[in-house]
């Protein structure tokens, strides 16, 4: 796993996935690996009263019901679409959920205006073609195929970013659960085993792109994943994000509580701001989600270990919270400018702390971007 940039979860939580599966004797839908009640626990991690040997760490932090309805969904012949707004943590658990019911959580289609039906569906290998002619042998199964092969769970990414076709033509896997491929004679339909089921991701803020019709809606089951505005949860995927950051990077540097405090908060002042501005240009571009908030942390543990004094200081994280959320200038900056002098200038005058030299690693960055 060490020579693996980013390991898939099936991969990462191995040995985890493999003694919950030993101790697993809850019944399981299907060709599981694990029981609902077991992929509940990997999700959202265990509690004493779940009476187990070992701690599960929770790797996903939100609602509870969030994570039950969706297992509930993927038991049932319906597909799951989980839809929120941006870094709220939508593909991390489709990831998660693919890891332990399927262990295979690489099944997945990417979304975009130049997504065809191939990519869904299959294509041909040429060589072979000219070769041999057409046959199961040369065709190149999409992810979904696959995963319909397998009884596995195959993942759509960013559904809406897809064009109406290619909308369509998952109605009729949703809904037929197989696949026809009109150019075989013989061994012409790919039927889905048991266990098959779509796992597909969607931004609110993409609405209006290619909406999804009626027809498909249908075929989904909706979980709305809210952006994270609890401040406790909000600090356990902070850390948890930044221990693993520092594993990652066998990094061994100082990140303060306190500053921890000052991100949380900056956020959250923000968020305030954007939920009363009159008008979309008084806001700033970006979502401000969580995983923006460990982004611009990630961002700014980085460049204290490469160019600072190996402790994550106020300047820094200030810095790199202007330079990550600054997209549009001079409207972000504007922004950024007016909450360091309305918010930030009163709060390090009355609290001190870190919020002096916040401030000031503030004015130095939109100084510099102006």
């Amino acid at each position: 796993m060490s020579d693996l940039l980013r390991a898939p979860a099936e991969i990462k939580y191995a040995e985890e996935l493999d003694w919950l599966e030993s101790v697993d004797d809850n019944p399981k839908p299907f060709s599981w690996r694990l029981s609902p009640k077991m992929v509940r626990l990997f999700v959202l991690g265990s509690e004493r009263s779940d009476g187990l040997d070992r701690e599960i760490a929770p790797k996903w932090f939100g609602d509870r019901s969030f994570v039950e309805r969706s297992i509930v969904t993927l038991a049932s012949d319906r597909g799951l679409l989980l839809i929120g707004d941006p870094g709220t943590g939508k593909s991390w658990l489709a990831e998660l959920l693919s890891a332990a019911i399927s262990r295979n959580s690489t099944l997945v289609v990417q979304g975009t205006a130049g997504t065809t039906e191939d990519h869904i569906k299959y294509s041909w290998n040429v060589s072979m073609v000219i070769a041999k002619g057409q046959s199961r042998e040369s065709m190149i199964p999409s992810p979904i195929m696959t995963a319909m092969e397998t009884g596995a769970i195959g993942r759509f990414e960013e559904l809406t970013r897809s064009t109406s076709d290619v909308q369509d033509a998952l109605i009729s896997i949703l809904s037929e659960k197989y696949i026809s491929v009109p150019e075989l004679d013989s061994d012409s339909i790919v039927f889905a085993k048991p266990g098959f089921s779509i796992i597909a991701t969607a931004n609110s803020r993409d609405r209006g792109v290619n909406d999804l019709s009626s027809a498909l809606k249908r075929r989904f089951n909706f979980v709305r994943i809210p952006v994270v505005t609890n401040k406790k949860s909000e600090v356990e995927i902070v850390r948890f994000r930044t221990e693993e950051l520092l594993r990652r990077h066998q990094l061994e540097l100082d990140v303060p509580p306190t500053l921890l405090d000052v991100l949380l908060q900056s956020f959250a002042d923000l968020r305030a701001s954007a939920a009363a501005a009159g008008s979309d240009d008084e806001k700033l571009e970006s979502a401000l989600s969580t995983a923006e908030q460990i982004g611009v942390l990630e961002d700014a543990i980085l460049h204290s270990n490469f160019f600072g004094e190996r402790a994550l200081t106020a300047r820094t994280l200030a810095s790199s919270l202007v330079g990550s959320l600054a997209r549009r200038d001079p409207e972000d900056l504007a922004i950024l400018n007016k909450y360091l002098h309305g918010v930030v200038e009163p709060r390090s005058k009355e609290e001190g702390g870190s919020w002096p030299e916040f401030l000031e690693g503030g004015r130095d960055a939109i100084a510099t971007l102006s």
